[in-house]
């Protein structure tokens, strides 16, 4: 079972066709690299991807002309959270590694800056998507080892904290 969060309020438990212990049917087509259709219980919905954290496992999406900012939890993530192992309670960064090849579009912070979790440190363009890579901790930026521009691969160290 995954959670799903949507805007840090409602949470959702999804497993299979279930959502929240209860039949959920729906019909999704892709109609572009980041757009997509959703019909459900008669209702027709426009999908458009803005962001994308992979690594992360989190995306804003825009629904119908209203933004969503969406993460999820799978099993594995859920138990690292209940052993206090999650990066959330380590707390602390070491390092920013591309979680896939990509070109870097922009880098938000410098030097010295202090990051809390959640705060956006580069832009990564990979397959035509934008990906907003954010802070998984605290720290303050030690080296930024990438530049605009550069195209990186993944695992590649871009940012080191102390």
């Amino acid at each position: 079972m995954k959670k799903v969060r949507v805007n840090e309020q409602h949470l959702f438990e999804v497993d299979g066709d279930l959502v929240n212990r209860k039949a959920w049917a729906a019909n999704l087509i892709a109609t572009g690299d980041r757009f997509y259709h959703l019909l459900h219980d008669g209702r027709s919905y426009t999908i458009e991807v803005l962001q994308q954290d992979a690594a992360g496992k989190q995306c804003t999406l825009r629904i119908n002309g209203r933004t969503y900012e969406v993460g999820i939890q799978d099993p594995i993530d859920q138990l690292l959270d209940q052993m206090g192992l999650s990066s959330a309670a380590a707390g602390k960064m070491a390092q920013l590694q591309a979680p896939m090849p990509g070109l870097i579009l922009d880098i938000r912070v410098q030097a010295g800056d202090a990051v809390q979790k959640g705060d956006p440190l580069m832009v990564l363009e990979a397959m035509k998507m934008e990906n907003v890579l954010k802070a998984e901790g605290e720290g303050i930026v030690k080296n930024i080892l990438v530049a605009k521009g550069q195209n990186v691969e993944k695992g590649f160290v871009m940012m080191e904290f102390e």
